[in-house]
């Protein structure tokens, strides 16, 4: 198995249980050792899954979106740090204080406890927006414009990369030049597997193609009739299009 795909996927377990988590973490990890906990897990079952995954061994990319007053999610960035997380996120549509006294946060609490410092990274624009939503929460310039706007506040404020929809991956690349901003892409479904409520997807390839440094992919591995063989298929699709790439 080629490393650098490996390396690149990220499985989310958008399950309800620790259990269903955690047995999924066991049969999938050959194929990763990254994976998501997102809201939906984590309120069920509290930070000790998060605890237990990485006890094993597990990377954690810990997808709760943290959108407060910049106080409160720097506290929060400050315990996903002491949790041992390796990748979290906040909205950029918190602005700029609040990027900037998360990402100071989480570099002092780790220099001053010892800690590994996650890398903080800022959402966008979601997958399962388009411009007509955008429009009716206030924003008139579109999915471009605004995810352009934020992967560049994300940048100055210190972050250390944006999530955004794989068809908005070059675009954050086009805005934010340092190759260290790293570019976490939901919304990927492989050919003949349903887009549910995303309405931005893309196919594993064709994100890796845009210029996504990791691919979060969830539904079309955990729903599978065998998540082994969804898991390996995705894997070797990356795997071809990793090899077309330039040394």
């Amino acid at each position: 198995m080629n490393i650098l795909a490996r390396d690149k996927l990220i499985i989310a377990l958008d399950v309800e249980s620790a259990r269903e988590a955690l047995d999924l973490f066991s049969r999938l990890r050959s194929f990763t050792n990254f994976f998501k906990i997102g809201s939906k897990l984590f309120t069920a079952t509290g930070p000790q899954i998060v605890r237990e995954i990485v006890a094993l061994g597990g990377r954690v990319f810990l997808d709760l979106k943290f959108h407060d007053i910049p106080a409160v999610v720097a506290a929060a960035g400050v315990e996903a740090t002491r949790l041992g997380v390796s990748i979290f996120t906040v909205h950029a549509a918190g602005g700029g204080e609040m990027m900037r006294r998360t990402a100071e946060a989480i570099s002092e609490t780790a220099e001053r406890e010892g800690l590994p410092r996650p890398r903080a990274i800022a959402v966008t624009v979601l997958t399962s927006m388009d411009d007509s939503t955008l429009y009716e929460v206030g924003i008139a310039s579109g999915i471009e414009s605004q995810v352009r706007r934020l992967a560049r506040l994300a940048f100055e404020s210190k972050l250390d990369g944006a999530v955004a929809s794989p068809h908005e991956a070059g675009l954050v690349r086009e805005t934010v030049h340092d190759r260290n901003f790293i570019i976490v892409a939901p919304g990927l479904r492989p050919a003949g597997v349903g887009h549910d409520d995303q309405r931005r997807v893309m196919t594993p390839a064709n994100a890796l193609r845009a210029g996504a440094d990791y691919l979060v992919i969830g539904r079309a591995i955990i729903n599978a009739t065998n998540p082994e063989i969804a898991a390996q298929r995705i894997i070797e699709e990356m795997e071809q299009e990793i090899s077309l790439e330039p040394d």
